[in-house]
């Protein structure tokens, strides 16, 4: 069911597009060799071309430009062989130039289309309408100074990939599930580390309402959105604001908003521009980019498996569920971890225990994969010891709360505190014989008909034999018993 929002006039629906800005991965900045490196004292990361000394001229960065075309063809998107960078001209006092070099009409990365799942399974396709190569602004801070602002420079000139989104999203919950997925697009081909809290990436989000059928209405742009949480409410809240506006009469603005999350609404910031408000004209300082044709072919050669391709292999070759597989390519560092507990092994067992046990205990601890006390193969070692039998799933999990605690494997553990599993089944007969006798009363109420106190009859073996007995064992004896 399409998503819409009541008004007192009935449904609207809602029509977003997102542009999606992300800081490149790269050693220097986009056209010149300072660092590109987040953070430092102010101003450290600044070389002349990004103060916008006089005669300074812009030299492009070539792994900036592969990491564009790498990203443009993670998202199935057409590479343009021949761009070109353009002037995009306003003035700001964290931009020394009074003008940003960004591309307009001719982009390095064309059409292409992204997959995004939803909460009741659904996949939908969101377009790409292009990806651009621009250099980012400095940082306006006026909270330093009483009386003054300050600028620091040091984001000035650094790399940006602007993925602008088709107007195809129709929910808060799509255009979350769409930042969501080109972040991790770009995470797993490492051309963004995706840090939206450090700035690295942001988004711009385009919101209209309409009646539906009807033609686009017009759309408002809330600025720097840099949350995945933050997107969603945005949405919702901008397109409350519309609606409201139109059905007391009025008309929207086209403008541009920042979202203030504390009162969870959008307010004014200015009228928003037109490409014309701009002065667009090409880039005198920069020849057109020409891309050769076997460059960008031995780029795609070398693309890592992305995170669709990754989730069908998961489901395909270990035979786990679609969710389960979604959940562990989420991440890059996840998907590699659980394919080394499962190489091997039981792969649905590695599967529940890497989504289930693994994934509480860093919650719990705050840790993340590459913190863990517990490595790859230290988990494995401890499906190891339940598939050979050597301890069974009730003291497995004493024995990976010990794991987490000491840091020692599991093998050590479980001989330091003599807890392999009893499988001798003259002793287990004896504990099962001694519950039987010690229950009169429930045995008769069992043999009435009351099977539901068959796992308790069950439990107290366990309980009797500190949790350490075979439960296969032990349900075949007490059914024979019981039977």
């Amino acid at each position: 069911m399409a998503y819409s929002l009541q008004g007192a006039t009935g449904a609207w629906e809602i029509v977003v597009g997102l542009e999606i800005h992300a800081q490149v991965v790269s050693e220097s900045k986009l056209f010149s060799g300072a660092s590109a490196t987040y953070g430092g004292e102010p101003n450290a990361h600044v070389s002349f071309v990004d103060a916008g000394f006089p005669g300074m001229l812009p030299v492009i960065n070539r792994e900036c430009v592969a990491q564009a075309v790498r990203t443009g063809l993670g998202l199935k998107a057409h590479i343009n062989l021949v761009s070109r960078f353009d002037r995009k001209n306003y003035f700001y006092a964290d931009l020394p130039n009074g003008y940003q070099i960004s591309q307009f009409a001719h982009p390095v990365v064309g059409t292409g289309v992204v997959e995004i799942e939803l909460g009741d399974g659904t996949i939908k396709e969101i377009g790409i309408t292009r990806l651009h190569l621009e250099q980012d602004a400095g940082k306006s801070m006026h909270d330093q100074h009483a009386a003054k602002s300050v600028i620091d420079l040091n984001r000035a000139g650094v790399a940006l990939m602007e993925i602008v989104s088709e107007a195809d999203i129709r929910s808060p919950e799509e255009a979350g599930a769409y930042l969501r997925k080109i972040r991790q697009i770009v995470r797993y081909l490492g051309t963004c580390d995706g840090n939206m809290e450090e700035g690295s990436m942001r988004a711009d989000v385009n919101v209209s309402v309409r009646k539906t059928g009807e033609a686009y209405r017009t759309r408002c742009e809330i600025k720097n959105v840099n949350s995945v949480r933050f997107v969603m409410h945005a949405v919702e809240a901008e397109a409350l604001r519309q609606i409201e506006v139109y059905e007391s009469g009025g008309s929207v603005t086209q403008e541009t908003r920042l979202y203030d999350p504390a009162r969870g609404e959008t307010r004014s910031m200015r009228s928003k521009e037109d490409a014309h408000d701009y002065r667009y004209f090409p880039e005198p300082d920069l020849l057109p980019l020409v891309l050769d044709e076997a460059w960008v072919a031995a780029l795609k050669e070398k693309l890592p498996e992305l995170p669709d391709e990754k989730r069908a292999r998961f489901r395909d070759d270990y035979g786990i569920t679609f969710y389960d597989a979604g959940v562990l390519v989420a991440e890059q560092a996840t998907a590699d971890f659980y394919e080394q507990v499962a190489k091997g092994r039981d792969a649905k067992l590695a599967a529940n225990w890497v989504t289930g046990d693994f994934f509480a205990a860093l919650n719990r601890s705050g840790n993340t994969i590459e913190t863990s006390p517990i490595s790859a193969d230290g988990l494995g070692e401890l499906l190891d010891l339940i598939t050979d039998k050597t301890i069974n799933g009730r003291i497995a999990k004493d024995v990976f709360e010990a794991m987490l605690e000491t840091g020692d494997r599991a093998r050590k553990i479980v001989a330091d505190r003599g807890l392999t599993q009893v499988t001798d089944t003259g002793a287990i007969e004896a504990a099962v014989d001694a519950v039987i006798a010690a229950n009169p009363d429930k045995v008769a109420e069992y043999k009435s008909g009351k099977d539901k106190l068959f796992g308790f009859f069950v439990g107290q073996v366990m309980k009797a034999m500190a949790g350490k007995s075979n439960p296969a064992i032990v349900n075949e004896l007490m059914k024979a018993k019981l039977g």
